[in-house]
């Protein structure tokens, strides 16, 4: 995969870099410095995933999350940051990024994060589960305060193989994976992953996840 790192820690991203080229199939060819700089050269590179920290100077990963989504929807998003609070994973998860990983976490996590977004099309680390908790809480919470019209989503809308399927990639099992244990062709995993995102009104498969556990579809436990 070709990685992009965009972080205003010169130290850090360095060494970040350092780390990524260790890994097999992975090659770090941007580091940007802010999200405008990043943007401004974006065009002169194949890039199919981007580490983007939150808080940068010019320009923050809210804002370069949001253009990239808009121009570059092809582009894997893994927001890398110290910034954990239920406020600002919501965010995320609402401008549509594929994965949070937090700098206080295991650097050897981070190959595991970055094989997830392309086989499962998400990640979330294990010491988020009390955090995505809180954020599912915070935001019934919020929409309720704030009276605004909100798309209203049917909880029984999913079947029980679509239901399986999310337990199933919840489980970090890629679509290859999941059509050998349910004895489907890939292409039928792929046409139901669509069809989830599409009933349960998500960007990505974060956005499914929550929803299921939301629901109590899947428990915090199976993740």
């Amino acid at each position: 995969m070709k990685v992009a790192i965009v972080d205003d820690h010169q130290l850090f991203r360095k060494s970040l870099a350092h780390l990524l080229n260790s890994f097999d199939e992975i090659d770090v060819v941007l580091q940007a410095n802010n999200g405008k700089e990043f943007l401004n050269s974006i065009d002169e590179y194949e890039i199919d995933l981007v580490l983007l920290d939150i808080q940068m100077p010019e320009m923050d990963g809210f804002q370069t999350c949001r253009v990239l989504k808009d121009k570059y929807p092809n582009i894997y998003i893994l927001i890398i940051s110290q910034l954990t609070t239920k406020e600002s994973i919501h965010r995320v998860m609402e401008l549509g990024a594929h994965g949070f990983f937090t700098k206080n976490s295991d650097p050897n996590q981070l190959h595991n994060a970055i094989v997830s977004i392309k086989e499962n099309g998400y990640y979330f680390g294990n010491e988020l589960g009390p955090v995505i908790r809180e954020v599912m809480l915070w935001e019934k919470k919020s929409s309720a305060n704030l009276g605004e019209e909100t798309v209203e989503i049917d909880e029984n809308c999913l079947t029980t193989r679509e239901i399986e399927i999310i337990k199933l990639v919840s489980n970090g099992k890629s679509s290859k994976e999941i059509s050998e244990i349910l004895n489907i062709n890939v292409r039928t995993v792929e046409t139901h992953r669509k069809h989830i995102m599409e009933k349960t009104n998500s960007k990505n498969f974060i956005g499914v996840v929550v929803f299921a556990l939301k629901y109590q579809l899947i428990a915090l436990e199976e993740i």
